[in-house]
């Protein structure tokens, strides 16, 4: 029976090569999509499940205002809530971002980008196996470094690394432990120092200074809420409540005019995808977007099954006779439907293994495009890879195979055999289905493509064209102090001024497009705001073109400037309710701040992202913002840029900072990609708008085909009764006019409503208005009648005698 399956198989493939080829292509685009999906969200998921303890293991996130939360804590906070709740098994603190530094071995210099400083209890928290040493002697003390495998090898080759001398940061380290950095996680660090606990001594009572990220393992994960309201307790006593009684007001009034920290705990579990605050070490995924990639690759898969029934069902009116001849020779209904999804089965089979064939070519552009490293090996992807075989079998295959084994023997010999009314309905609510879908994303494309166009063409505030951002590494050690630091840099800016091409040079405490480093509230009158911190050097402004709108910029002939000099943005003005904030003093962090000038507007993060307040000083100003002192800008006459460029790169290697590689970038196109995901986002839409018409349009030529082939004898009558050209196509394509119409329909809510949501991304957003609607109805009319009058056309020109002859 089976080989009698299999050659009646092969038969139909030699006779009906373009349909099965369209098939499987359909289907194979569909698989392959879904694929790619698959293995992103399984990458995204992976992340600390590995962990034994990621259930009890919990980031204190601190809800700053109504949209703002940190990632950071202060450094008492941790003590006193172990001190005051049992359930706290034990915390850890450690930093947030990477270190970038050269750690030294005798004569050989490695660069490691992910150096994280914790306390010794590291890896308790993130359980990473040990090669060498024990995980639970790793960092006994401030003298001691764990490394990566990576690392260890390439400061040792194939030495042993336990108890060598390494220097990082001029100090000497013991390397007590080498571990295997293979799983993903929070913190994936090539090495890890024993150094918060220095740091945290000198901030044990600053209750306000929030800049260390804190975990908590508890005992049993369901006390979170107990152990989240002890947190909100210890932060009243020690910052609400002690700040209300300095001020001479009650807490109550504190609160209702500052605000108050809330503190709330993430599982390590949630944090990669599900966290509110920026992230941790490695940036945090994107869970939206994750849904999108999903949601829309398993609509496509959908959407390539409907075109495989329509097509199959359409190219059942040639098998009719056989499946006659097979029912009136004895063969039952069971036995046609196995045989049928005997052959879908078969032709999904094939579809994977095309699809996968697609996905290995496609993935390094894939992983380009998501900036990963997805491989396909994994046995849950295979078990996901025959659940989609065994749906795609089902679906696809059990309409097609019943329907056809419903034909009545008789009619089917005879040359005519009816349709029933309820597969009628189905096939043309497939196709609907189909319409509805191509546009939706029609309509999606051009919102996308709307959005992200107004975020190119914003007006940003600032102009970055032909400006050098150098990344500065910073002097850090012991004995180093903020005034070396800054007359180290005033050193470098004065060669660098000697450079030819150079025409302006100064610094910045931040990137445009990530964001400021830090915020800090100020107070004026009854009024408290938190300010993002922008610390710059004199010209800095200027040279970005950013424009002041109230009083002056910094200036060198005032001293007050590098003294007490504040500068403040637009946003914070409105907030100040004040309408001449010209020489009005402020009490910034200890210090009386003037305000001498109001900032226009500019964005320092994403065009997306609301301008926050922001508050700028000289770095003289505030000594210790010097240490954020990491960004040097220069800008230089575009017809020697080549040869300015290398002239700071020759100085940069001899003189500034020989260890390092000289790292520069534009400032405009660095701006660019801190919204490149959205542009991504926009990239995708666009080519599974592609994929997604290109389907639909198979699935209409292939139920315009079935519907015409069913249509053949009573064009022919018409015909011989002189039936005019243009008639019979207007009769052939009015119903697939309707049926578009109902698809743009049903897709105009669910594209309004879900495009709405994506576009709650952004600050500064699109309106939605009519004209994407009537672009996407417009575009899915002609094409619909493209392939419908090409079908149709081609059906009255046939041969009248061929379809008549047996009357």
């Amino acid at each position: 029976m089976l080989k009698n399956w299999i050659n009646i198989f092969i038969y139909h493939i030699k006779n009906n090569k373009l349909f099965t080829a369209l098939n499987v292509l359909g289907l194979s685009i569909g698989i392959a999509g879904l694929i790619f999906a698959i293995l992103y969200w399984n990458d995204e998921q992976s992340y600390d499940q590995w962990n034994p303890n990621k259930d009890n293991i919990f980031l204190v996130a601190n809800q700053m205002d109504a949209t703002t939360y940190w990632a950071s804590s202060s450094a008492p906070i941790g003590p006193a809530i172990k001190e005051i709740n049992p359930e706290v098994a034990s915390y850890c603190y450690l930093s947030g971002d990477y270190d970038n530094e050269i750690i030294r071995f005798n004569n050989k210099k490695v660069q490691s980008d992910k150096i994280i400083a914790a306390q010794k209890n590291f890896f308790e928290y993130f359980p990473y196996s040990f090669i060498e040493g024990n995980s639970k002697t790793a960092l006994p003390d401030i003298n001691s470094i764990c490394l990566s495998q990576d690392l260890a090898a390439q400061l040792f080759g194939n030495e042993t690394a336990l108890g060598k001398q390494v220097v990082l940061k001029g100090k000497n380290l013991i390397v007590t432990g080498v571990y295997k950095l293979d799983k993903k996680s929070a913190y994936n660090p090539s090495c890890v120092v024993n150094f918060m606990d220095e740091r945290l001594k000198g901030n044990a009572q600053a209750w306000g200074d929030f800049q260390f990220v804190l975990l908590l393992k508890l005992k049993n994960p369901s006390e979170q809420k107990r152990v989240t309201q002890n947190l909100q307790k210890i932060y009243f006593e020690n910052m609400t409540s002690r700040y209300a009684k300095n001020q001479g007001i009650s807490p109550e009034e504190f609160i209702k005019k500052y605000g108050e920290v809330k503190p709330c705990l993430e599982s390590l579990s949630s944090i990669r995808l599900h966290t509110k605050t920026g992230g941790l070490a490695e940036p945090k995924g994107n869970y939206q977007f994750l849904l999108i990639m999903v949601g829309l690759s398993v609509l496509i898969l959908i959407l390539s099954i409907v075109n495989y029934v329509n097509s199959a069902t359409a190219n059942a009116v040639k098998r009719a006779k056989e499946v006659g001849v097979r029912k009136i020779i004895g063969a039952s209904k069971t036995a046609i439907v196995k045989q049928f999804i005997f052959e879908t089965a078969v032709i999904a089979l094939l579809s994977i293994l095309i699809s996968l064939v697609i996905v290995e070519l496609s993935l390094p552009y894939y992983n380009a495009f998501l900036e990963k490293s997805l491989a396909l090996q994994s046995s849950q992807f295979y078990l996901q890879l025959v659940v989609i075989f065994v749906i795609t079998v089902i679906l696809a295959g059990i309409f097609p195979a019943v329907y056809v084994s419903n034909f009545e023997s008789l009619k089917v010999l005879k040359g005519n055999f009816g349709r029933s009314k309820s597969g009628v309905w189905l096939r043309n609510g497939m196709l609907i289905f189909q319409f509805a879908v191509a546009a939706f994303f029609i309509v999606g494309s051009y919102v996308v493509y709307e959005q992200i166009d107004l975020m190119n063409s914003k007006d940003l505030g600032f102009n970055g064209k032909q400006i050098l951002n150098i990344s500065y590494r910073n002097i850090y050690g012991e004995g180093i102090t903020n005034k070396d630091r800054f007359e180290r840099y005033t050193i470098i800016k004065n060669q660098l001024q000697h450079i030819k091409g150079v025409q302006q040079v100064s610094s910045a405490g931040f990137v445009l497009g990530n964001g400021a480093r830090s915020v800090i509230s100020y107070h004026y009158k009854d009024l408290n705001i938190d300010g993002s911190n922008m610390p710059i050097d004199f010209g800095l402004l200027e040279m970005m073109k950013i424009k002041i709108v109230k009083g002056r910029s910094f200036n060198p002939e005032f001293a007050q400037d590098t003294i007490s000099s504040m500068l403040i943005n637009e946003t914070a003005l409105k907030l100040l309710n004040e309408k001449d904030p010209i020489g009005k003093k402020v009490h910034w962090n200890g210090l009386d701040a003037i305000i001498v000038g109001v900032v226009k507007d500019f964005n320092v993060g994403n065009p997306g992202e609301p301008i926050p307040p922001m508050s700028f000083f000289h770095f003289k100003t505030v000594p210790w913002f010097t240490a954020n002192l990491n960004n040097i800008y220069i800008t230089a006459d575009p017809k020697t840029m080549q040869q300015t460029i290398a002239g700071i790169e020759n100085l940069w290697i001899k003189k500034v900072d020989p260890d390092y590689p000289f790292v520069y970038d534009f400032v405009d196109k660095q701006y660019k990609r801190s919204f490149s995901s959205y542009v991504k986002q926009k990239n995708l839409f666009s080519l599974l708008n592609i994929i997604v018409i290109t389907i639909a349009l198979l699935g209409l030529f292939a139920l315009a085909s079935y519907s015409i082939e069913r249509r053949m004898k009573e064009i022919a009558i018409r015909k011989t009764l002189g039936a005019e050209t243009n008639v019979l196509l207007k009769e052939l394509c009015k119903q697939y006019i309707l049926f578009s119409v109902v698809g743009f329909l049903i897709a105009l809510f669910p594209a309004y409503y879900l495009l709405n949501k994506w576009l709650e991304n952004f600050s500064y957003r699109i309106t939605i208005s009519i004209y994407p609607f009537l672009i996407g109805f417009t575009a899915l009319l002609i094409l619909t009648l493209l392939v419908v009058l090409s079908r149709a056309y081609q059906a009255t020109k046939v041969d009248v005698l061929k379809y008549l002859k047996y009357e």
